[in-house]
């Protein structure tokens, strides 16, 4: 997993996806992704890893 490439993804997603998914879907992606970047940070003992978890079980609006 490149961790880079999910970043990128990510920020992707928020940019250039607010036009183009509706909010449901792009909500969920940019949790999935989150959820995947947490683990990751998680398996190499980042610190900000909790964050991103965090972010995983929110939506962009702030509520789960």
């Amino acid at each position: 997993m490149d961790l880079n490439k999910l970043y990128f993804d990510h920020q992707l997603l928020l940019l250039r996806g607010l036009r183009s998914l509706p909010s449901r879907k792009r909500d969920a992606a940019a949790r999935l992704l989150a959820g995947q970047i947490g683990t990751f940070q998680r398996a190499l003992g980042a610190a900000g890893a909790n964050r991103w978890e965090t972010a995983a079980l929110f939506t962009l609006a702030g509520t789960a």
